[in-house]
């Protein structure tokens, strides 16, 4: 779907993601399926939003990943 979001765990990355990674994705994520690059003034509350809870959505989901093979820090 959204092509342009990169995976965010190791080993495609060689560190932990950052805030920013996580954001970005889910900034491009929202954008997506919202349809909507930057929304109206009446849109942007529910937006801002959106992106806030997936990217602590991602947090927790990498957070929570066991990644077999790879040396947890």
């Amino acid at each position: 779907m959204c092509r342009s979001i990169k995976t965010l765990r190791p080993p495609s990355i060689p560190d932990e993601a950052t805030e920013e990674e996580m954001r970005a994705a889910a900034l491009q994520y929202v954008r997506k399926v919202s349809g909507f690059r930057a929304p109206a003034a009446h849109n942007q509350e529910v937006f801002d939003r959106a992106v806030e809870e997936i990217t602590e959505a991602t947090q927790r989901l990498l957070d929570g990943l066991e990644i077999r093979g790879a040396a947890r820090v």
